[in-house]
């Protein structure tokens, strides 16, 4: 395909154009000078007011945007986790006291028997047996006593008028004395034997859950046969034994937390919760009472002891549980979310964040844990804000974009 142009309008276009511009440079050259120098300037402005608009921006810098909170100050609770087992507050070994023949059993096994209770009795006839000739024999005893009483009643007068020697009257002195004292001899063996007959009654000797029976109808029970018949609890109220270290101990001492004493300058004492087998936890609380005074050089470990409340039986004697103790109270203590920590080979750190926003790498010493938080010990302050979210790739020195961060209006 050809494309057809018009040259002679093309060259009437040109001779046009240079006419108009031969023209305008003739106009241009009848200027006064200052005329001229005015437009040049004129255009020169323009031209520099079009680059300047024109010019291209520098980009603002673009900082990491982190998110802030402060540091918080709360009472931190510092527990200790242990092995304890459970025992009875009582726990009584019913024995037989007296050797005989076992009769009867008077309490229902795994049962509650009150103090003084019967619970067995023993084949009390030998012992009735003693008794009666125990009273036999301070009757005559007695008689004897009456006797040589009245003995010396008629030697004395007669001792007076000489009619007695003096040695009628020392025989009669000493058969007088020696009834008196066959008399108590008597009252003391009847005592004797009466009480052993109350022993053939094996009464309980304190309220509580009786055990099995350890020994059988028509077994010889007694000191020279089976003694032990069976085992009282009273478990009301148990006793938590638990062992802690030494190293505990010395911890304990430094906050001047005394085991198993009460002080009454704090509001607060040691106290322990257990968690029963399936994992629940206790609803009562029990109180450290008692702390070993010496650490066993075996185990290097010291007994504790904490009274617990058990008004429905739910322990056991003899049950092993989880003791959790409350070792201290660390008033208004620095914590910090665990995620804000950053832990290496040197220690832990937070990055804090100042009022112009620059950041700072600040190594911390770490105390105890608490749910999602961490107390710190040493290097922080109680008005510094930490960074908890946006740090991974933070330095030291960094200038950064807080999100979240209180103004001081707040």
């Amino acid at each position: 395909m050809q494309i057809n142009i018009p040259t002679e309008r093309l060259a009437n276009a040109g001779s046009q154009v240079k006419d108009k511009i031969v023209t305008g440079v003739q106009r241009f050259k009848g200027l006064p000078k200052w005329s001229i120098y005015l437009i040049i300037g004129i255009a020169v402005l323009l031209i520099g007011l079009i680059v300047f608009l024109c010019w291209p921006k520098p980009e603002a810098p673009v900082y990491p945007t982190v998110e802030a909170e402060p540091v918080v100050l709360q009472n931190v609770e510092v527990y200790g986790e242990y092995t304890g087992k459970i025992r009875a507050k009582q726990y009584v070994e019913v024995r037989a006291r007296v050797e005989g023949y076992l009769e009867r059993m008077h309490f229902a096994e795994g049962g509650y028997v009150k103090k003084n209770d019967i619970l067995f009795t023993i084949d009390p006839k030998l012992y009735r047996a003693r008794v009666e000739k125990a009273k036999a024999q301070l009757n005559k005893n007695q008689a004897n006593a009456q006797k040589a009483e009245r003995n010396l009643a008629r030697i004395q007068p007669l001792y007076e008028q000489n009619a007695a020697s003096k040695l009628d009257l020392d025989n009669a002195i000493a058969a007088y004395e020696s009834a008196k004292a066959e008399v108590i001899m008597s009252e003391a063996d009847l005592v004797q034997a009466e009480l052993a007959l109350s022993y053939t009654a094996v009464r309980s000797p304190i309220s509580g859950f009786i055990s099995e029976s350890s020994a059988d109808i028509g077994t010889l029970v007694g000191p020279g046969g089976k003694s032990l018949l069976a085992t009282i609890v009273n478990s009301d109220t148990v006793q938590v034994n638990f062992s802690m270290t030494g190293l505990d101990y010395l911890r304990s001492k430094e906050r001047n937390v005394k085991l198993g004493q009460k002080i009454e300058e704090r509001n607060w004492n040691p106290y322990i919760t257990i968690t029963l087998a399936d994992n629940t936890e206790y609803p009562f609380i029990g109180i450290v009472d008692f702390a070993d005074p010496q650490v066993d050089p075996n185990t290097g470990t010291f007994s504790v002891r904490a009274q617990m409340p058990n008004p429905d039986h739910i322990l056991l004697p003899g049950q092993l549980t989880r003791v959790r103790l409350l070792l201290d109270v660390r008033e208004d203590a620095i914590v910090v979310p665990t995620k804000a920590l950053v832990i290496e080979k040197g220690g832990a750190y937070v990055f804090v964040v100042r009022q112009d926003n620059i950041v700072e790498k600040r190594f911390i010493e770490l105390g105890p844990e608490i749910p999602n938080k961490v107390v710190a010990e040493r290097g922080l302050g109680s008005d510094e804000m930490i960074i908890v979210e946006g740090f991974h790739k933070l330095s030291h020195g960094m200038q950064v974009n807080v999100v979240n961060k209180p103004t001081n209006e707040e």
